[in-house]
């Protein structure tokens, strides 16, 4: 195999800026994700099912449908009905936020049923309304049990992102499919992206495990 250190040079400056692109879009769609997906998935568990049904249709279409039609569908459709024009930034991290948000409100509606009914009724026996028993008591003890799913959707959201491509967002699977177009080359920008998201998803894990024992010590 003929690998040619020399293109990878020349392409370095764009891989590190689409490199850095991934990073964001990653960090925006794990943010926005985990907000929006707390959200829902407190919703989904509300005791009237009138009200909670439209976060059970939610999950169910973004747990059902492909990640790259969802993401063409925000970026050709649902973008310019609100900006007037298509912006592959905006309907990159919109995408990543809405799909990763119907997982992660599974992975807390699981964690916060898991805790015993007993210890919400004990701080509501203290005096605590709900709002406060579920902030003090019953989300501290539940995120610890979340850490591992939430780690693992954090992994599949940065793969994720190299769907981005698609719609002409400039982060590195984008820059890798560049330099194949120009050079009719595949091991050397597949490889380079391979191994940045390798490295990308292994520091990650590293992260998430040190927090994980810190939280396990607490």
């Amino acid at each position: 195999m003929d690998f040619r250190f020399d293109l990878l040079s020349e392409y370095s400056s764009f891989f590190v800026k689409g490199t850095m692109l991934t990073i964001g879009l990653s960090l925006a769609g794990i943010l926005l994700g985990t907000i929006f997906g707390l959200l829902i998935g407190l919703g989904k568990m509300m005791q009237n099912k009138l009200l909670a049904q439209p976060f059970n249709w939610y999950i169910n279409f973004f747990r059902g449908t492909p990640f790259m039609v969802q993401i063409l569908l925000i970026h050709f459709a649902v973008v310019p009905l609100f900006l007037g024009e298509t912006n592959a930034i905006v309907a990159a991290i919109a995408a990543l936020s809405l799909n990763s948000a119907a997982y992660i409100a599974e992975i807390f509606r699981a964690g916060i049923q898991s805790i015993d009914k007993g210890q919400m009724e004990a701080a509501r026996s203290l005096g605590m309304n709900h709002f406060q028993a579920m902030r003090y008591v019953i989300l501290p003890q539940a995120i610890k049990r979340m850490i591992p799913p939430l780690g693992n959707e954090f992994i599949v959201l940065i793969k994720d992102s190299s769907l981005a491509a698609l719609i002409a967002a400039p982060e590195l699977m984008y820059w890798g499919q560049a330099m194949q177009g120009q050079y009719y080359r595949v091991w050397e920008p597949y490889l380079t992206a391979a191994a940045i998201y390798l490295v990308l998803t292994l520091t990650l894990s590293f992260l998430l495990s040190r927090l994980e024992r810190r939280l396990a010590t607490t």
